[in-house]
């Protein structure tokens, strides 16, 4: 659903949250979360690795800025467009010296 039509208090299925819709809505139950409000807490970097585990691909590293617009507006945050965390999610694995393959296939240890 679009940001700005996301009311949280009729958040009752996956695409009532912002930036949510069917193929997202079917990635997180793939990640067996249940319902929204399992959402609170998660690691939206750790949710992308075990997407890419589970599929055995590499997803777009956007998947991840759609699973922090989420996993943010369920711990309380204003509901944003997946975009506006682009740049966050960049500089987040730049600072690690990651990129989002890094998360599915570790640097080996020297």
């Amino acid at each position: 659903m679009h940001p700005s039509k996301v009311n949280r208090r009729q958040v009752k299925c996956w695409t009532d949250l912002p930036n949510v819709g069917k193929a997202t809505a079917l990635v997180l139950k793939q990640l067996g979360i249940q319902e929204p409000s399992d959402l609170v807490g998660k690691d939206p970097f750790d949710m992308f690795s075990e997407l890419c585990r589970i599929t055995g691909q590499i997803h777009d590293p956007c998947v991840i800025d759609v699973f922090m617009s989420i996993t943010r507006y369920m711990s309380g945050d204003q509901p944003r467009a997946w975009w506006e965390y682009t740049a966050e999610r960049k500089r987040i694995l730049a600072s690690g010296n990651q990129t989002a393959k890094d998360l599915v296939r570790p640097k080996k240890k020297k």
